[in-house]
């Protein structure tokens, strides 16, 4: 059905228009950009000069074109007097992050969880650390002024209601029905730096999958997959510039997604599972999961230690069944694979990429790039803070 709205909600998608258009062909134009986008040049320009005024945008230099008349002045995101807050909310501590608009890290902080099974504790701790980013943020910049805080978004590990701000289930916290969103703004209250300020949340796969199409010189890479392996597996999606989330939110659980037949159990109670099969959890053995026993994990495949190694190995090969189901399901550009797991590197990705390409080979076909996530650790954290700017500069929704 069509879409209707009042001049200011035209206003403000005409001005996202032009974010995400300056975000996508940097050193575009006035006179470009309303040559693309189907506006008047005059309407161009009163937006560009509130976006430069607010911080959106800033000029370059001027460009000379060889054409009669005005040069044209290139526009690009500025980095300078902005922000975007975004916070890891993981399995053994938190992470937060400041970035400017290109997703560049400004500031940051590790938190760790006093109780990692007191849910409102541990939103507690995030939002004190957001908070604390947000004032020293309010302080000073590049340029030696306060940088304004646009929005924040939350990543975590587990099946989110995004509208409603629920975390329904974090197995691997053992969350269930926490209310995150309500937590967070009654920690931010109403005289704090963050008071008013957008709140967005999501699955932790689908906030690093956002990271990579928002901030990265692949962004034009559509469909994208980012492959999230930790202590389980799962997906963040994107096709035709939109996450997929499905209909309840829950696009993407991949991890419960069956590789084997009467394979090794679940904890969803199903066998044969990609988290049974190849997650972090499941590689540990009987070790309880921990930082500790994760840290033992790579130490052990680090040194060359056969029976790791091996297992590991056996895990990459069921990643590669993994990887031909999504290719086979989304057709991407590329998948990117990030999490703690990366840790384990060719042992784990080089027999995925061999199964992977023996399917293509098998059916003469070009397999999609795989890639791993440049954000390292801070996937999720700075994914978060992408989320924020996907959803402000998409005002009805993406």
């Amino acid at each position: 059905m069509p879409v209707t709205g009042d001049q200011q909600l035209l206003k403000q998608l005409n001005r996202m228009a032009l974010v995400r258009q300056v975000s996508a062909q940097p050193g575009s134009s006035r006179a470009a950009l309303a040559d693309v986008l189907g506006l008047t040049k005059s309407t161009v320009s009163l937006l560009v000069r509130e976006l430069v005024e607010e911080g959106w945008l800033a000029e370059s230099e001027l460009r000379t074109t060889g054409e009669v008349g005005r040069r044209a002045t290139p526009l690009h995101l500025d980095p300078g007097r902005l922000a975007l807050l975004g916070a890891d909310v993981g399995v053994d501590e938190a992470r937060v992050v400041a970035t400017d608009l290109l997703g560049r890290v400004i500031d940051a902080l590790t938190i760790p969880y006093e109780d990692a099974a007191d849910a409102a504790s541990c939103v507690r701790l995030v939002a004190l650390g957001l908070a604390g980013l947000a004032r020293r943020l309010g302080r000073l910049n590049a340029a030696g002024g306060p940088r304004r805080v646009l929005g924040v978004g939350i990543g975590l590990h587990g099946a989110i209601d995004e509208a409603a701000g629920l975390l329904r289930h974090a197995p691997h916290l053992g969350w269930r029905d926490v209310d995150v969103a309500g937590l967070l703004a009654r920690h931010f209250g109403a005289g704090g730096p963050l008071a008013g300020v957008p709140l967005y949340m999501q699955n932790e796969a689908n906030v690093a999958a956002l990271a990579e199409f928002e901030f990265t010189p692949q962004s034009a890479t559509d469909p994208l997959i980012y492959l999230s392996i930790g202590y389980g597996v799962g997906a963040g999606v994107i096709v035709s510039d939109r996450l997929l989330t499905g209909l309840h939110g829950f696009a993407g659980e991949v991890g419960h997604a069956i590789l084997q037949l009467d394979g090794p159990p679940c904890s969803c109670g199903r066998r044969g599972c990609a988290d049974a099969l190849i997650g972090l959890g499941a590689l540990l053995g009987d070790s309880r999961p921990s930082p500790a026993a994760l840290q033992d994990l790579f130490d052990r495949v680090g040194h060359g230690e056969q029976a790791a190694c091996a297992a590991v190995a056996a895990a990459g090969r069921q990643l590669g069944v993994l990887l031909n189901n999504l290719w086979a399901s989304f057709d991407p550009m590329a998948i990117v694979i990030g999490g703690a797991a990366l840790r384990l590197g060719e042992t784990l990705v080089g027999p995925a990429r061999a199964v992977l390409a023996g399917y293509a080979a098998a059916a003469m076909m070009t397999a999609p790039v795989i890639r791993t996530s440049q954000f390292g650790a801070d996937a999720v954290a700075v994914g978060a803070a992408a989320l924020a700017r996907y959803r402000l500069t998409r005002p009805l929704g993406a």
